[in-house]
């Protein structure tokens, strides 16, 4: 059976780095996948190498860049949902985990992707992932979706273990690729579109393989 998939994530590019060789992996397999990006990241510091922003332009061209990368990795169902950017932490939990209710009870996803909470650098991811998993621990148990987190705290390993979930995403390379690439603004993907060009080997040593932990609720 075709999976329903939802990802929770704050920013535009969060999805590019973190699964977008996943995602591209699940839609081919037929699965439907919904992303809900909370903020258009539009307190950013960067503003593309050279500059092709400024502070009033940044949400509009993050906004058009999130479709590309979508695009790119065959996302069909994106929801920007307006909340501010670096407010997340800020927000009434209440006011916040009723809109991730609304969508679970929309979508019924059978798995969710989000940051895991605590262990994901920003204070937006963090504040991200705690709120899906209020949200989702709340549910009836026979209701609850599998939820994989995305980590990369220095920390993350020891305090968490290994990552219980691998994923060789060569075969979407490209894909992800596209889409980190459609993300001009940001310094990764300027870096990526620079002038020293990864060879194929170094692409495929750095982004080929995307890990997640599974979120064990008590």
């Amino acid at each position: 059976m075709n999976q329903r998939i939802l990802v929770v994530l704050p920013h535009p590019d969060d999805e590019a780095f973190g699964l977008s060789g996943t995602l591209a992996k699940h839609i081919d397999q037929g699965d439907h996948v919904t992303y809900a990006c909370l903020t258009l990241g539009e307190m950013g510091r960067n503003m593309g190498t050279p500059l092709i922003a400024n502070r009033i332009t940044l949400p509009s061209i993050r906004k058009v860049e999130l479709e590309e990368s979508c695009r790119a990795i065959g996302i069909q169902d994106l929801r920007m949902l307006g909340f501010h950017d670096k407010t997340i932490e800020f927000e009434d939990p209440e006011f916040l985990d009723g809109v991730i209710d609304q969508l679970l009870k929309e979508i019924q996803p059978t798995l969710v992707y989000t940051f895991y909470p605590g262990y994901s650098v920003h204070p937006d991811h963090d504040a991200t992932g705690a709120a899906v998993v209020r949200t989702i621990q709340k549910l009836p148990k026979q209701e609850q979706p599998t939820v994989l987190c995305i980590a990369f705290a220095r920390n993350c390993e020891e305090a968490l273990g290994k990552a219980d979930v691998s994923i060789d995403v060569t075969a979407y390379i490209e894909a992800k690729m596209n889409s980190i690439k459609s993300h001009r603004s940001q310094f990764q993907a300027a870096e990526l579109l620079g002038s020293k060009q990864m060879s194929p080997e170094e692409i495929n040593k750095r982004f080929a393989r995307e890990t997640f932990w599974t979120y064990r609720f008590e």
